[in-house]
């Protein structure tokens, strides 16, 4: 198994590289179980099927820019899913669609001014 760090790692919206990402959390994929109990069930636990799948959210924090925080908020505006591309270091990459949902700024005396971005995810996270 191949460690590597985050450094070098890209995320492109639309085609476009966002600068200044300093983390991203996700894609924070889940699956919905149901459950299948019957009352003829043997050995007293529980049973469950699999139901939807949720692709969940990306998250990530840009130090703020006038010229990224300006192209997210058209996103943000917009009712068309974004296309997002991350690629990690080793090549990884992982591709979906999404809508820009939260634009929050952080803006304190003692840091920099960041933006924590919240994209959620519509469809599947394909992994190449």
């Amino acid at each position: 198994m191949a460690v590597q760090t985050g450094v070098g790692t890209t995320l492109k919206i639309d085609g476009s590289t966002v600068a200044n990402v300093k983390s991203i959390n996700g894609p924070n994929m889940s699956k919905d179980t149901i459950g299948s109990t019957a009352l003829d069930t043997l050995g007293g636990y529980k049973t469950f099927i699999t139901g939807l799948k949720d692709p969940g959210t990306l998250t990530f924090t840009l130090m703020f820019d006038k010229t990224g925080y300006l192209a997210l908020k058209t996103a943000f505006e917009s009712n068309t899913a974004s296309s997002i591309e991350i690629t990690l270091p080793d090549g990884t990459k992982f591709t979906f669609s999404g809508f820009v949902t939260g634009l929050p700024l952080t803006i304190s005396a003692e840091d920099i001014v960041t933006c924590d971005v919240t994209i959620q995810i519509s469809g599947m996270v394909n992994v190449s």
